[in-house]
């Protein structure tokens, strides 16, 4: 199901529990001022929803404009368990850009021939990769490339001359996918639910996570054209599911059909260049109604390594990490571990024992961190629930420094509670005297998530002016389920608008 809404309103959303595990639902992107209550990340913000009971949650909608989307955030129920949230402007208050003829979610996902729970289970069990998904899907049908799809894949008629909005949302668990559609261009316009810069590519790189809004324009001679995504990989000996999914683009106008659709022209599966060039050549808008406000002044820097680790196999255990190993996952050499009672419930009413706050500010170890040969040892990380507690408005600075431990691989990074400013990225080690000399603070774009470069880093800036408990995580379901991932608490202000809204009276028990 889709939500539908304008910018800057309110709406409750009963979320009835009627399978037989525990979820929780999160409204991805959406800042939620002050109220993490409804958040929805297992065990960070809320307790699941056990089977058979429900959970009033409210949404509020601030800034946002555009597209986002909610999913499941508990187990790895949202490969299913997901839809698009469509934000309009305010009544009365226009584009900017032409108004389109219509607009068309286009909800991009991974599909497997098992049961999820059994393949998140073995995984666990396995302590290797997760098992490749059997298709990507557009809408949820994989497309005419496999005999399993039905003939009910999306089909988007076209009227020649008239303007669409695809609102591309990236659901898949654990791939970045390009999408384009054949002979046409995409402009694209917004970006997690912020205005861009228009600019026009034959083709987009969109991770786990991240929404983008594209124009589509029907001007070619009328006839029926695949739109189609397939895998973006960094990492070196990483398996991934390697077919490509497909819907239709039909033109409403008389034509006389061509022997077989023509297929768009993707970029390989490896091309770093063609990935990163769309993903940072996005700006924003940066206009008289929707301006930038990019921290200048900067109160806190945090510089966080996101590397794959190993942790040593139990004897009891047969391993299918390297060596013999499990594969692990963290920021500054600490991989967390979930807390059985959620940390939102643990700080606000000041229950010991359930988290720390002793995320450091800088890696443990410093060391080459892209380095093409590291020592092993680096590669055994730290356990523990550590956050990390923030001043209330402080202008926060985050440098994401990936790492080549096990494998080098691009992460796509995702922030509960804010959109950051992407201030600057590259490869290689971060210089912090060079590097910000080069930071654009003019136009950056505005995200919740954003791609970190293989070996490579990416800084982002916000202030923290949402008091609260937010999530921070890699979102690939693989790497978050091993650990990359860490929690902000962002203390209340002086104000009576500026702490945390009080509970909500059903709040599902721990």
């Amino acid at each position: 199901a889709n939500s539908q809404s304008s910018q800057r309103e309110t709406i409750v959303v009963d979320v009835f529990n009627r399978g037989k595990y525990n979820i929780t639902i999160h409204w991805h992107g959406v800042r939620q001022p002050r109220n993490p209550w409804t958040d929805g990340p297992e065990y960070i913000t809320q307790c699941p929803i056990q089977p058979g009971t429900s959970f009033s949650q409210t949404v509020i909608f601030s800034k946002e404009e555009g597209t986002l989307w909610w999913h499941a955030h508990s187990g790895w129920f949202r490969t299913t368990v997901h839809g698009a949230i469509i934000i309009y402007p305010k009544p009365g208050a226009p584009y900017p850009f032409t108004k389109p003829h219509a607009d068309v979610p286009i909800i991009l996902g991974e599909w497997w021939k098992e049961d999820i729970v059994k393949i998140r289970q073995d995984f666990h069990e396995s302590g290797g990769q997760p098992r490749d998904s059997d298709a990507y899907t557009i809408n949820g049908q994989p497309g005419d490339l496999y005999p399993c799809s039905k003939q009910s894949m999306l089909k988007l008629e076209v009227k020649h001359g008239e303007t669409y909005l695809l609102r591309i949302i990236n659901a898949a668990l654990n791939e970045i996918l390009f999408f384009g559609v054949a002979k046409h261009s995409l402009t694209v316009v917004g970006a997690d639910a912020c205005y861009t810069k228009p600019f026009t590519t034959p083709y987009i790189a969109i991770a786990p996570g991240q929404t983008m809004d594209c124009l589509l324009n029907a001007d070619q001679q009328p006839d029926r054209y695949y739109m189609a995504a397939r895998a973006y990989l960094s990492g070196a000996g990483v398996d991934f599911d390697r077919t490509t999914t497909t819907a239709m683009v039909h033109y409403a106008d008389p034509y006389w059909p061509s022997p077989s659709p023509d297929m768009p022209k993707l970029p390989d599966f490896n091309d770093t260049s063609a990935a990163l060039n769309c993903s940072y050549s996005i700006r924003s808008l940066n206009s008289q109604w929707h301006s930038v406000a990019v921290p200048r002044v900067i109160t806190e820097r945090i510089l966080t390594t996101i590397s794959v680790n190993t942790l040593p196999c139990r004897a009891d255990e047969t391993c299918e990490g390297p060596d013999g190993r499990r594969l692990a996952a963290s920021m500054n050499n600490i991989s967390f571990v979930a807390p059985h009672i959620d940390v939102l419930e643990a700080y606000f009413y000041q229950i010991s024992g359930v988290f720390g706050q002793r995320f450091p500010s800088f890696p443990p170890t410093v060391f080459n961190y892209t380095a093409d040969v590291l020592p092993v040892e680096l590669q055994i990380p730290r356990k523990g629930t550590q956050a990390r507690v923030l001043r209330f408005n402080s202008n926060i600075e985050i440098v994401f420094q990936g790492t080549n431990l096990v494998a080098g691989i691009d992460h796509p990074m995702h922030l509960h509670g804010f959109s950051f400013y992407v201030v600057g990225w590259g490869f290689g080690n971060f210089d912090a005297q060079k590097d910000p000399l080069n930071y654009n603070l003019d136009d950056p774009q505005l995200r919740n998530t954003i791609i970190v470069p293989k070996n490579g880093w990416a800084a982002i800036r916000f202030k923290a002016d949402n008091p609260g408990v937010w999530f921070m995580h890699c979102h690939f379901e693989r790497h978050m389920t091993w650990g990359m991932e860490t929690v902000f608490i962002v203390r209340s202000g002086r104000g009576q608008t500026q702490r945390v809204l009080p509970p909500p009276p059903d709040m599902p028990p721990c």
